[in-house]
């Protein structure tokens, strides 16, 4: 809407809405084979039973949403984050949940794809890629700040 501002979560942000209160691997328990997210369920996490893997993406609500009504926080589509990526960033962080924003050459990606693996798509899972780049599995989800 015009006079909004929006823009994209801050990876603490981002998994906080992810686990909405929950502090499994998953927000829906410790378990994923394609079941629950669209992941590529030959490579399972928290069993050994396989599961579907459909090699594409899926309409929003395909699978069950998370307690704060969110969908596809795993799997799907990976999703970007505001945060700049720096994997010794938190180690060194004096602050819960800081914001990374020195310019690096790679932005944080949350979420898992569909053509991730299970253990890929938790919800503390941590990925990258260059702003730049551009992939089928690669997608955002966007912040309406209330005012």
């Amino acid at each position: 809407r015009e006079g909004q501002e929006y823009r994209l979560p801050t990876e603490a942000e981002w998994e906080y809405a992810c686990r909405a209160g929950t502090t499994s691997a998953y927000h829906f328990g410790g378990v994923l084979n394609g079941d629950k997210a669209n992941v590529n369920g030959n490579y399972p996490y928290g069993t050994t039973t396989k599961g579907k893997y459909l090699e594409r993406t899926t309409r929003v609500g395909e699978y069950g949403a998370n307690a704060f009504g969110l969908y596809d926080m795993h799997g799907n589509v990976f999703e970007w984050c505001r945060d700049w990526y720096d994997n010794k960033f938190y180690a060194s962080a004096t602050i819960a949940d800081p914001e990374n924003v020195k310019e690096a050459g790679y932005r944080v990606l949350r979420g898992g794809s569909w053509v991730s693996n299970a253990w890929g798509s938790r919800s503390a899972n941590r990925g990258r890629n260059a702003p730049a780049d551009r992939s089928s599995d690669c997608g955002l989800r966007v912040l309406c700040l209330l005012r």
